[in-house]
């Protein structure tokens, strides 16, 4: 993938950033492996917002990716890599022997003819394989790994995202995070080898408020522009500081540096070291 830069032929287009999409050779989904996806405008079963700034967009369908890669030992050609609207990553489209097909998040250096496997036991370290973590040597990159066994893909699914194997340590495997934080994971949790496709997405600027609302996001109206009615930060002639020691929310709890994890957290005991701040 690369970002294509246009002329500033108008004040959306100046500074605005766009996928290439070199690597997509695919136009049309595949029609077995896609849903409806039914817009809710972030209002839950009784019509209340719940997440507020959503809403409009274009129509998409959602992809059904293999997140668990249980056909094991049956190997996959790579038929053709898709763009999906609902996530960063580009999808790798896999026609296994017994003529099933499936989509999966395709890493980087993957491409069209690749054949790669899904197995429990030892097999090739190779681009889109899955195996166990107890199966990949120390320092190697992988991505879509399970929090327990049999559960499908959790962790590192993101464009970009790389998981890096430290070691075994008895019944769990050391895996660094890209936040930094270092874990562990059951050793018979399945990952992939390699890093989630499409990293340059981070780079990419909007732009102007129209692509937002084609990504189905609504306007955001900052606080400090309301009324002290509406919210905390509003009020004042002109423009004003917030006046208060932190930032509220419109509901005026702390907006930033709130711990939001559970203090009891059952995974918190296999932390080994905690995020980067």
């Amino acid at each position: 993938m690369g970002i294509k830069f246009v002329k500033p032929t108008t004040p959306g287009r100046r500074g605005a950033s766009f996928d290439d999409f070199a690597d997509v050779t695919k136009t049309e989904p595949e029609k077995s492996l896609i849903v409806i996806r039914k817009q809710n405008s972030g209002r839950n079963n009784q019509g209340k917002i719940t997440i507020r700034h959503r809403g409009g967009g274009a129509k998409r369908y959602i992809r059904l990716v293999d997140f668990k890669r249980n056909k094991f030992d049956i190997s996959a050609k790579v038929t053709a890599i898709e763009y999906d609207p609902n996530r960063g990553a580009k999808l790798a489209l896999l026609c296994y022997q017994d003529g099933t097909k499936k989509y999966i998040i395709a890493p980087v250096g993957l491409i069209v003819g690749s054949i790669v496997m899904s197995s429990k036991d030892v097999i090739e370290i190779k681009v889109g394989n899955a195996m166990m973590l107890k199966n990949i040597p120390a320092g190697v990159e992988v991505h879509n790994i399970e929090m327990e066994p049999g559960q499908g893909a959790k962790i590192a699914r993101g464009a970009g995202n790389v998981v890096y194997v430290m070691g075994i340590d008895g019944d769990f495997a050391q895996i660094k995070l890209p936040s930094g934080e270092i874990r562990l994971v059951k050793k018979d949790c399945l990952c992939t080898v390699g890093r989630v496709s499409n990293p340059d997405k981070r780079h990419i600027r909007i732009g102007k408020a129209g692509r937002k609302r084609h990504m189905g996001i609504r306007p955001t109206v900052r606080g400090t522009a309301m009324n002290p009615v509406d919210h905390p930060h509003g009020g004042g002639e002109g423009n004003q500081p917030i006046g208060l020691k932190h930032p509220k929310t419109p509901w005026g709890k702390f907006a930033l540096g709130v711990k939001t994890r559970k203090k009891k957290k059952y995974s918190s005991k296999l932390i080994i070291k905690r995020r980067k701040k």
